[in-house]
């Protein structure tokens, strides 16, 4: 997920988001520690991608209460 793309969402689809993103990345940790999947890139990817969500969604609160 590039930062345009999250930079054009709104604080509602951020959210939603957010719990979709977190909800994957337990998923993968759960297949990675069982020994069912070996892609540790995408997991990091991920990682990386709730923290630009994580990044935008703060600028856009501030935005608001400033």
């Amino acid at each position: 997920m590039k930062i345009v793309d999250v930079r054009k969402m709104t604080t509602e689809e951020l959210t939603k988001q957010t719990t979709a993103l977190q909800q994957e990345i337990v998923e993968m940790r759960r297949r990675l520690y069982s020994g069912e999947a070996q892609n540790v890139r995408a997991l990091r990817g991920k990682r990386k991608d709730l923290a630009r969500i994580y990044t935008v969604l703060g600028e856009k609160l501030q935005k608001e209460s400033a």
